[in-house]
């Protein structure tokens, strides 16, 4: 008999390594299956791989029941199982090749009566039409002999205000009684569960979520562009329209977009809408915006060197926080690639400093970081903020730089110009 546990976690990366520390915490036995084998072997020394779990948390976990493994068989020991696998984009096309992957993993070895959960991003209807073909084999009835719904992981990296426990929990079951059994689930681990109607309620909840950020991002971006050409300061206008108490958030310019979130889901709802011939022209609109946004910081540049009578090409460049938020050590979709690489194209002397990553990763090569923050800010001849990372004093910054292009607006200076 396989040994039992109250939850397989399929995919240990971002989302299912934070859901396997919160529940070990809440006195479940986890098994974590992941098809990497390093980072399985990494876990059970108690190291972590994931920023916003210590190596305390995985310790603590391994203590109180977490099994980390290449073992498939472990799910069928699992009264519940959930699916935390990439869905990346391809182009413009969703890839949901690891999650049919994982379902075919589980399909031959779901125990009866168990609950499979799809945490993974997707476009509305996955969960029905793609997974639960799978999961039904002969015989087997959802809602009946095993238990499917949809409840998307709500992670924000490095927020320190917000974790898996205290961000509600949205659950969409493919059946009342799979919703049932998918909020007992949650409910042992989070604070409060919200349960929607249907699987593409839930899958449609977070796209939505990314997709408005998207939206307003992009819209300051792009009254960015027009703030510059008219010559107002866009961060001025921002802030004044953020002091009405209702009505208005206050979302900022900046180089771009980046992440494994809001560059991605805005993707998979544009596709569904394409699919079901009812475009959604505002969300593409917004992605396209976003994705200028670098070639737009290095346009910036060119000008602001020209300004002073010097050419992009032979100009040492400092890019400054390249991670795709601050704070974090995650450069997974950071503008900061593009930025660097249009500015190699262009002949510039391209170096980076960030205390989160060591190697910035371009198309054929690769930059290591700046080993000390002041020497390369003394040797630049323009310097870049792309991330204003807390690490960072930035007023010395903006005294000590001989010209800092500040994509954030957090500084101020003789020799500072703003997005």
């Amino acid at each position: 008999m396989a040994e039992q546990y109250d939850l397989a976690v399929v995919g240990l990366g971002y989302a299912g390594l934070p859901l396997v520390v919160a529940a070990a915490r809440n006195g479940m036995r986890v098994a974590g299956f992941d098809l990497d084998a390093t980072r399985v072997s990494t876990l059970a020394r108690g190291l972590s791989h994931v920023d916003d779990i210590s190596d305390e948390e995985v310790a603590e976990a391994l203590a109180t029941g977490f099994t980390p493994t290449t073992d498939p068989d472990v799910i069928a020991g699992a009264a519940a199982v959930t699916i935390c696998v990439p869905t990346p984009l391809r182009g413009s096309v969703p890839d949901l090749t690891a999650v049919l992957d994982a379902a075919h993993l589980v399909a031959p070895r779901l125990r009866a009566g168990a609950l499979v959960v799809l945490e993974s991003t997707t476009y509305p209807g996955t969960t029905t039409d793609v997974l639960l073909p799978v999961l039904a084999r002969p015989g087997r009835v959802v809602g009946e002999d095993f238990h499917l719904a949809f409840s998307p992981e709500r992670v924000d990296p490095g927020n320190p205000a917000f974790g898996l426990h205290n961000t509600p929990k949205v659950v969409g079951g493919a059946t009342a009684r799979c919703a049932e059994a998918a909020t007992t689930l949650y409910e042992r681990m989070v604070q409060k569960v919200v349960a929607v109607s249907t699987p593409a309620a839930a899958e449609l909840t977070k796209l939505l979520e990314n997709t408005y950020r998207q939206v307003n991002i992009a819209l300051v971006n792009e009254l960015a562009v027009y703030c510059d050409g008219l010559g107002v300061d866009v961060w001025e206008v921002v802030a004044a329209a953020g002091t009405k108490p209702f009505g208005f958030q206050s979302f900022w310019p900046g180089p771009g977009v980046g992440g494994h979130c809001i560059p991605v889901d805005p993707g998979y709802l544009a596709f569904s809408g394409r699919s079901a011939g009812r475009p959604l022209r505002l969300t593409e609109l917004a992605q396209e915006v976003n994705d200028g946004m670098p070639a737009y910081v290095v346009d910036r540049i060119a000008r602001l060197l020209n300004d002073r009578e010097r050419s992009v090409r032979g100009t040492k460049v400092l890019l400054l926080g390249v991670t795709y938020k601050p704070d974090i050590a995650d450069g997974r979709g950071s503008p900061a690639v593009p930025v660097a690489e249009l500015l190699l194209d262009l002949g510039a002397e391209v170096r980076f400093h960030d205390p989160y990553l060591r190697t910035l990763r371009l198309n054929g090569r690769s930059l290591p970081t700046e080993p000390s923050l002041d020497a390369a800010v003394a040797d630049a001849d323009l310097v870049v903020l792309l991330q204003p990372h807390l690490d960072y004093d930035l007023p010395v910054i903006a005294d000590t730089a001989p010209l800092l292009f500040d994509t954030s607006g957090r500084t101020v200076g003789a020799r500072v110009v703003h997005l």
